[in-house]
């Protein structure tokens, strides 16, 4: 059995699948964020919602082909599984760095935007 293909396929799906996952939680609960700092402005909302969610995939799936190669020997069932924990903890720390900064650029632009509504005092 080659182990280095079931490592690789493995690595993949389960990477693919949870890059998916995360946009599509960020796209679906990042619009209202965006519709506030943008005013109100739902279709300038979306169409950067969508870019930042391209952006998302561009930044992991590049990493993650990156990332493929391995080049010590996996020469068993549990080599599998220890490589596949050591670039899938990557991934998962990846993704979660990027929902944070995500957030906080977020929180940043809508406390900006807030700024902006607040009557200006003399």
């Amino acid at each position: 059995m080659n182990y280095f293909l079931l490592t690789y396929a493995i690595y993949l799906l389960v990477s693919v699948a949870l890059t998916v996952w995360v946009a599509r939680v960020l796209f679906k609960n990042g619009r209202i964020f965006l519709v506030d700092i943008f005013h109100g402005n739902s279709d300038l909302a979306d169409s950067v919602n969508k870019l930042l969610v391209v952006g998302f995939y561009l930044i992991n799936i590049g990493y993650m082909t990156l990332a493929l190669k391995e080049v010590n020997q996996i020469a068993s069932v549990q080599a599998v599984v220890e490589v596949l924990s050591y670039k899938l903890g990557w991934i998962i720390l990846i993704l979660g760095g990027m929902h944070f900064l995500n957030l906080t650029i977020f929180f940043k632009l809508r406390a900006r935007a807030q700024e902006q509504l607040q009557p200006k005092t003399v």
